[in-house]
């Protein structure tokens, strides 16, 4: 999948993701400033957190997909 996809794609999804991870990080730094302790929004930051998790390793598989295969 990654290995077919040319450079440029991939840059471009690893731009997109970057942009969500950041926006995801700020929408919990929000919600925890603002609803500390209510059992429904501390759900809702374990998802954000489970999701920017995964977000960081689908950044993290982009980026090594950028990196030239060099002979041993």
């Amino acid at each position: 999948m990654l290995e077919t996809e040319e450079p440029a794609v991939i840059s471009r999804r690893l731009t997109e993701l970057r942009m969500e991870h950041r926006d995801l990080d700020a929408a919990i730094e929000r919600l925890a400033a603002l609803h500390a302790g209510d059992p429904q929004d501390d759900l809702a930051l374990k998802r954000m957190k489970k999701r920017k998790l995964w977000l960081k390793d689908c950044i993290a598989r982009l980026e090594s997909a950028l990196i030239p295969d060099e002979p041993a």
